[in-house]
């Protein structure tokens, strides 16, 4: 069987000069078979006899070359056209000529190809302007100007990995309540950005009407979970911050760790979130409760996204990969500097040693595989002067030695 296929593909590659050399063996037997006696013709029909064999040697010669080459490139060509200006499929047919079959499926399954990428291109023009669409609705939502209490200090940001958030933080002022508070949805893209954004809406709108998180979370999470995919979940952290009464609150919901570094005991300690996130339940007025957390003059609290723990030792020497966890962002805490000629610390140093050290952590190469968000507040000091405290822009000098860009 192989044999006869390495024949037949012989016979179809040199198929031209194969019927050259049959129409020449003809033309010579036909000449010594009826021909022999040269003398008996008359020079004019013997002439008319060649002129015909070799019209009709040329014209089958034209069609085997038309049929083996032109055709099918003519074909190919037409194909191209029609990729281009329709969105027709292409079938693919076979020649006589099998390394023209090899081109022309290439060029077939390219071009098909190319139909698909071309669409596929189409489809992602549409589908990025809707991203952009999505991210300028997400920026004003998010991005809105933040008024921060008179007594605390503030310190936040929030990096996405893409182009829209799945985790992010807010500030919501209604009288004298400050309501603080992280999120992130589980599951990425589309749907974490629809739930993030329907979450921020009816939180905003509920603090004007509720007092307490508790209140403003059980609401929240009574009116969405019958709209929301049971695998859709989403972790968060509330703060809220009385500013006459001088009190902090905080409920949660399936997040991290709350850390709070308290001046007194220079010592940063974790306060653990509840194991139910929302969506999880309809009612859930009695698994969560709003608890009141001591803080002082001076004291600092942190609240973060997963990434920044569960962030990666990037160091290509080193075979083992190590997290970052919830004991060295403590460490960062404590080690943080005093203000200078200080006893204490502000939010911007603390979360500018957190930055640093997770820099320093993944080797200058932070890979990021998450969103990350990171705030940092602060009982403010009554000597605290906001020109003495650490520079914010302290990534963009070039002196440090750091690629982390919030």
């Amino acid at each position: 069987m192989w044999f006869l296929t390495k024949i037949k593909q012989f016979l179809y590659l040199h198929i031209i000069w194969i019927t050259m050399f049959i129409f020449t063996i003809i033309n010579i037997w036909l000449i010594n078979t009826y021909f022999r006696n040269w003398t008996d013709i008359e020079p004019q029909i013997l002439n008319i006899m060649w002129i015909s064999i070799v019209i009709f040697q040329t014209l089958f010669l034209s069609y085997i070359i038309n049929i083996s080459y032109t055709s099918p490139i003519k074909k190919l060509t037409q194909n191209i056209k029609r990729t281009i200006l329709t969105k027709e499929k292409i079938e693919f047919e076979k020649t006589i000529n099998p390394n023209i079959t090899y081109i022309n499926t290439f060029f077939i399954e390219f071009l098909n190809s190319f139909k698909n990428i071309k669409n596929d291109f189409l489809r992602w023009k549409v589908i990025s302007s809707e991203v952009e669409l999505a991210k300028e609705i997400q920026e004003k939502l998010l991005n809105k100007k933040i008024t921060p209490p008179p007594s605390l200090n503030i310190v936040a940001r929030s990096k996405p990995m893409w182009e829209i958030w799945w985790d992010s933080f807010d500030i919501i002022q209604n009288k004298d309540n400050y309501y603080i508070y992280i999120w992130d949805a589980t599951w990425h893209w589309v749907w974490a950005w629809f739930i993030m954004v329907m979450v921020n809406a009816l939180i905003e709108w509920m603090t004007k009407f509720f007092v307490s998180w508790w209140s403003v979370l059980v609401k929240t999470n009574e009116i969405l979970k019958p709209r929301i995919k049971a695998n859709l979940l989403m972790s968060t952290l509330l703060l809220r911050w009385n500013e006459v009464e001088k009190r902090l609150f905080m409920t949660w919901a399936w997040h991290e760790y709350l850390l709070i570094y308290k001046d007194k005991l220079q010592k940063c300690f974790k306060i653990k979130s509840g194991w139910l996130a929302l969506w999880m339940m309809k009612n859930i007025e009695k698994l969560i409760k709003e608890n009141e957390i001591k803080f002082e003059e001076n004291d600092i609290v942190v609240l973060y996204s997963d990434w920044v723990t569960d962030a990666i030792n990037s160091n290509d020497n080193s075979e083992i990969k190590e997290r970052f966890w919830e004991d060295r962002l403590v460490k960062a805490i404590e080690k943080a500097p005093n203000l200078m000629w200080k006893w204490y610390k502000t939010a911007q140093g603390v979360f500018n040693n957190i930055t640093l050290n997770l820099s320093r952590f993944m080797w200058y190469k932070p890979f990021q595989v998450d969103d990350v968000t990171l705030v940092v507040i602060q009982y403010k000091p009554k000597d605290y002067i906001e020109t003495n405290d650490f520079n914010e822009n302290i990534f963009n000098d070039e002196s440090v030695i750091t690629e982390w860009k919030w």
